[in-house]
């Protein structure tokens, strides 16, 4: 008999209870997920997963004490697990961009619908983010004033240096929020081609998912909000 994977490990904070009740009565519903634990503000959340093993963190970003995205900052420096999905009530939220530059995995509001969390939740776990190409797109143009000018800067990334010419093409494809199969057919490429270069973009520039290498992409100028 084929022994049954463990299920996927869910962290909630969120400083309304009835919100991370909601939260709770749906993730539990699902028999490949379970709720470890749940804390009202980043603080607690901090100090709760530094003993609690989690493999996803949903995170509100607006908390009393600690705010989600230096919660955010916290967790993901201490290593792999557990992967931080942002929740917010706003679209185009900046404290949103914030804790995606900060390591988180995903971004979603929070009346998102139920089916799209779910699988937010299985996809993060299994080590893909979850932003639209087009959030994250907008999200960056949005935010670009925060970002510093490249034109500024007086010497050139140090994460770029390793990459190909066409590591850095795929990279800005990526930027511009094209899917893997839209630039397969940009580059003429195998789709599983493409896979494998943004495998070695994540390895070269130590970005953690794609949205990381979005960021990347702004900073270092390869690709400029209009």
């Amino acid at each position: 008999m084929t022994p049954q994977p463990e299920p996927i490990r869910v962290f909630l904070v969120d400083d309304q209870q009835m919100v991370r009740g909601g939260f709770r009565m749906l993730v539990e519903s699902q028999p490949d997920l379970t709720v470890v634990g749940e804390a009202g503000d980043g603080a607690e959340a901090v100090q709760q997963l530094a003993v609690t093993r989690a493999d996803v963190v949903l995170m509100d970003v607006r908390m009393p004490r600690l705010d989600g995205v230096e919660a955010t900052r916290t967790l993901t420096g201490r290593g792999e697990l557990p992967r931080v999905i942002v929740l917010t009530t706003f679209d185009l939220d900046e404290y949103a961009f914030a804790a995606i530059k900060a390591g988180a995995a995903a971004f979603l509001l929070k009346d998102a619908a139920p089916e799209d969390l779910l699988t937010a939740i299985r996809t993060v776990h299994a080590g893909d983010s979850v932003v639209a190409p087009s959030t994250t797109r907008r999200l960056l143009e949005h935010f670009a004033a925060t970002l510093p000018d490249p034109a500024e800067a007086t010497t050139p990334d140090d994460r770029l240096a390793a990459l190909t010419e066409r590591e850095r093409e795929v990279l800005v494809e990526v930027a511009r929020g094209r899917s893997n199969t839209e630039i397969a057919a940009d580059l003429v490429v195998a789709e599983a081609t493409v896979k494998t270069h943004v495998s070695r973009l994540l390895a070269k520039t130590g970005a953690r998912d794609r949205v990381q290498l979005v960021v990347l992409a702004y900073e270092a100028g390869l690709v400029r909000s209009p």
